[in-house]
């Protein structure tokens, strides 16, 4: 697929949402929802800050998003995050009938899209979300591995 400069500055949000998010030792994904040119919500992960299990950067925004267009429902949405995301997020993806997912890289353990299964390409489900990757594939898979080498060092830290 060919990126445009608007999902560039998309993704390169969602990399400085992760990176915040890594800064308060959380895992460092960020993700951005837009519909059209306009962003509807953008953070990262919290489920450290929050005590949160579901904090996942997909679905607060999905979370913020929902509150702030009064409907758990957001067609003609895209989804830019930093990392494949999860069987959760998926399902929730397809609940929220968010039209397109861009991720820059792939989570070989938990990722749902290609990784450990193919959800959003699954025929029982009544929405199809649209989705591609690779846009910002080596920044956030450096961030990743930067953050993990630095938990892994740390004095009385395990992943």
């Amino acid at each position: 697929m060919n990126f445009t400069e608007w999902d560039q500055r998309c993704m390169a949000l969602a990399l400085e949402e992760a990176q915040r998010a890594a800064d308060r030792d959380e895992v460092p994904v960020g993700a951005v929802l837009t519909r059209g040119n306009v962003i509807l919500a953008y953070g990262g992960n919290a489920q450290i800050e929050l005590q949160d299990a579901t904090a996942h950067a997909e679905i607060r925004m999905l979370r913020e998003a929902g509150v702030r267009e009064g409907n758990y429902r957001l067609p003609g949405t895209t989804l830019y995050v930093t990392l494949e995301p999860c069987t959760m997020c998926c399902g929730a993806l397809v609940h929220a009938r968010v039209e397109t997912l861009i991720f820059a890289a792939r989570e070989p353990r938990a990722g749902a899209v290609v990784s450990t299964g193919a959800l959003l390409d699954n025929p029982a489900f009544n929405h199809r979300v649209r989705w591609t990757e690779g846009l910002c594939e080596a920044e956030s898979a450096d961030l990743l591995r930067q953050f993990f080498q630095r938990r892994r060092s740390a004095p009385g830290e395990a992943d």
